[in-house]
């Protein structure tokens, strides 16, 4: 009885158009930042590194160079600080996590790029 509560209030949190997008991808996360009583949204930008949790847990970690210092920063998938993720390319990858990514600077860090074919959601019969 109590599994099927909580997930009934994990789907009630859940996003229906939820971002897609794999490990490898360059991606820009717009993310909804409060300061006092004004609201803004920041970008976010960089390569997935990392795709983990599932459910409502579900968390992505995106990484960047910002003078010569790796930044990485953790969103989940379901927040509603996060306003939309845009895929600006993909890339081609063999690992489910690019940690070695880490240790790479400048030529190193570039991917391979594959052109993906965008999914388009679920026709609603009328």
């Amino acid at each position: 009885m109590s599994q099927e509560l909580l997930k009934k209030a994990a789907q009630s949190s859940m996003k229906t158009d939820a971002p897609v997008f794999e490990v490898g991808d360059t991606v820009e996360v717009s993310v909804r930042i409060v300061e006092g009583e004004k609201e803004r949204v920041q970008i976010f930008g960089g390569v997935v590194i990392r795709i983990s949790g599932h459910g409502v847990s579900e968390t992505f970690t995106v990484r960047r160079i910002v003078n010569k210092q790796g930044v990485e920063r953790t969103f989940p998938f379901h927040s509603p600080k996060v306003s939309g993720v845009k895929v600006l390319r993909g890339g081609k990858t063999r690992r489910a996590k690019l940690y070695f990514l880490r240790d790479r600077v400048g030529k190193g860090t570039r991917l391979r790029q594959v052109a993906r074919a965008k999914k388009k959601p679920a026709a609603t019969e009328e």
